[in-house]
């Protein structure tokens, strides 16, 4: 899951980012309206973190360019005002959430778990496929209810494909979604993941499959009859 986190206060920016990515998302910052803006009309993000005192374009007028280009993306937004005004406009905007400055980072990190889930479809932090559990809140997966020992990258691409299961999923997407500006990760290493990631949840019958030259899908599971 990428996030991207638009902050000008450094010392939040570096709080939130290292607790956020201890808890498996990538992170990329910007500290400025216009760079969120750029950065959310060039790349994809599965949730946008916004301040709305923004300098150089307000972080309302991020979300209303976001939401013109009809982005669906969930927002979050921080504020160092809680007045009823302020909620107001960034809600009629297209906000999903909203917090106020200071705020607890524990709460902070729930509401982005609830939006991230929200925003891929789902309601439940348990992501189920055959035999296989997924826990997007502790962060670990189960096959017949037994604990799979996954790196932080292969519980990514796993709960990625989760996601889309049955959808056909490329590579550059993955990248995309796993990785922060700066990380330099090739689509040969895309190709180890996934094969670390087979090797540990096949025998169980949770089969990723290859379409050559375009990507990966996570087979439906069979029902049984």
């Amino acid at each position: 899951m990428r996030i991207l986190l638009a902050e000008d206060d450094s010392v939040l920016v570096d709080g939130l980012s290292r607790s956020l990515r201890q808890s498996g998302y990538a992170i990329d910052c910007v500290k400025t309206g216009t760079e969120a803006d750029c950065a959310l009309a060039a790349q994809e993000f599965d949730l946008l973190i916004l301040d709305l005192g923004l300098p150089r374009l307000s972080g309302l007028e991020v979300l209303r360019r976001l939401r013109s280009r009809n982005s669906r993306l969930p927002v979050l937004i921080l504020t160092a005002s809680d007045s009823v005004e302020q909620r107001v406009k960034g809600l009629d905007l297209g906000a999903d959430d909203f917090m106020a400055k200071p705020f607890a980072l524990s709460e902070l990190e729930a509401r982005v778990r609830a939006l991230t889930r929200r925003g891929a479809g789902g309601g439940s932090a348990i992501m189920r496929h055959g035999p296989l559990a997924f826990d997007q809140i502790g962060r670990t997966a189960f096959l017949n209810e037994q604990m799979v020992d996954l790196s932080a990258r292969e519980l990514g691409l796993l709960e990625i494909l989760l996601q889309r299961t049955g959808r056909l999923v490329s590579k550059e997407q993955l990248v995309d979604h796993l990785c922060e500006w700066g990380e330099e990760v090739s689509n040969n290493a895309i190709e180890v993941y996934i094969h670390r990631l087979r090797k540990k949840i096949e025998a169980a019958g949770v089969r990723i499959a290859t379409v050559r030259g375009l990507g990966y899908c996570l087979e439906k599971y069979p029902q049984a009859h």
